[in-house]
């Protein structure tokens, strides 16, 4: 039995001041229910994705959900973490409990209060457990540290991409400008993004900040059931494909530049989906960094090795072009809290494939490509979605 995305919601993302981690948690799961038209008494398991990175007190966060419902008590619930691909993590377990005959419908709940923290300082250290801590977080780089060093190595084997990065984060700010749930709606241009000034710093040679995903708030939820339950809804998507790889935790142990673990993930489900990359109608990848979305240019086929250039500076990937790369702004515009981003990902695909992502929506989309990436490309998710038609 097959699984599908029958409903969802998604906050805003930003500085979230009026939220709590709760308080989103509950908001979005009473939403999402809402959405799907599904009862709480009728969900037979909770999944929650939520980085335990200490940003707030309250670790244990799988029973928070039922806060939104009494009819969820007494529901199995389980929080999932895999680093920044947390919320793929938990959608990929209530797709597993629904294939293994286990579950009808699932709730996953991706969230997290990222901005509790007193400063950025203090969420770079906390994200910081997420690489190889000997060798990496020991020696005082953080995730901007490592992202920079990946594209001076990039650089240093096909040339200065400066201004390739500017221009992935000048698209990307214009798609945010378009996203109301977006924690950046403004377009910065080119320009901006490009030079280097006291409101543009730089984070980490070659990365100023317009290069770097926002510390943001958030939370988004979606409702998983099976195909015959699905069927009966008002609305479904389902998984053509999905594809799960995991590499080494030390960088020193790969080839970062190469992008193995995302192109593998992308390669294995294209092929399980029987499609070609041009076959996609958008994409939503994991642009923590312009870096990492210059680098899933190449891990998803759209151009080869050292040529992922060409699909910004040739504008294939903007929301009119061959295959708009993140029409929801991405990380970068949208927002990266890190326990609701891969839901998020998955919703804004959802929204896309039903006709109900607004000015953002890309005409006739049929197919969608999801790339939910946990540190530095060691923990890869990527999903192919399309709508259930009736």
């Amino acid at each position: 039995m097959t699984a599908c995305i029958i409903g969802w919601s998604h906050t805003r993302f930003g500085k979230l001041e009026e939220e709590t981690l709760e308080s989103l948690i509950v908001r979005v799961t009473r939403e999402a229910l809402d959405n799907a038209g599904v009862e709480a008494r009728g969900v037979d398991a909770i999944f929650v994705s939520h980085m335990n990175g200490g940003f707030v007190p309250q670790t244990f966060v799988s029973s928070l959900p039922l806060q939104a419902d009494p009819g969820l008590r007494f529901k199995p619930a389980t929080r999932v973490e895999n680093a920044c691909a947390s919320g793929s993590a938990a959608i990929y377990q209530g797709i597993d409990k629904i294939e293994a005959g286990n579950a009808r419908i699932v709730l996953v709940v991706g969230a997290e209060k990222m901005t509790a923290l007193p400063t950025n300082e203090a969420v770079a250290k906390a994200l910081a457990s997420a690489s190889y801590t000997p060798e990496e977080a020991d020696q005082g780089l953080t995730f901007p540290g490592i992202f920079a060093r990946i594209a001076r190595q990039y650089f240093e084997r096909y040339g200065d991409k400066t201004d390739v990065l500017a221009r992935i984060a000048a698209k990307n700010h214009v798609n945010g400008a378009l996203n109301p749930l977006a924690h950046i709606r403004k377009d910065l241009g080119y320009e901006y993004c490009r030079t280097e000034s006291a409101r543009n710093p730089m984070v980490a040679p070659p990365l100023k900040v317009t290069d770097c995903s926002t510390v943001a708030d958030g939370a988004a939820a979606l409702v998983l059931a099976d195909s015959r339950t699905a069927a009966t809804m008002k609305k479904a998507v389902a998984f053509r494909s999905r594809s799960h790889v995991n590499d080494f935790l030390p960088m020193s142990r790969r080839d970062m530049v190469a992008f193995e673990g995302p192109s593998l993930a992308w390669q294995r489900a294209l092929e399980a989906a029987r499609l070609r990359v041009d076959d996609l109608s958008f994409a939503e990848v994991h642009d923590c960094f312009t870096i990492a979305e210059l680098l899933s240019y190449e891990a998803m086929g759209l151009a080869p090795k050292g040529q992922g250039e060409r699909a910004i500076l040739e504008g294939w990937t903007t929301l009119k072009g061959r295959l708009p790369v993140n029409p929801s702004g991405g990380l970068k515009a949208k927002g990266h809290p890190i326990g609701a981003t891969g839901v998020s990902m998955h919703v804004m695909a959802s929204m896309q494939l039903v006709g109900e992502a607004g000015d953002l929506q890309i005409p006739g989309a049929k197919l969608g490509g999801v790339f939910n990436m946990g540190g530095s490309a060691v923990a890869n998710y990527v999903s192919i979605l399309e709508p259930v038609r009736a």
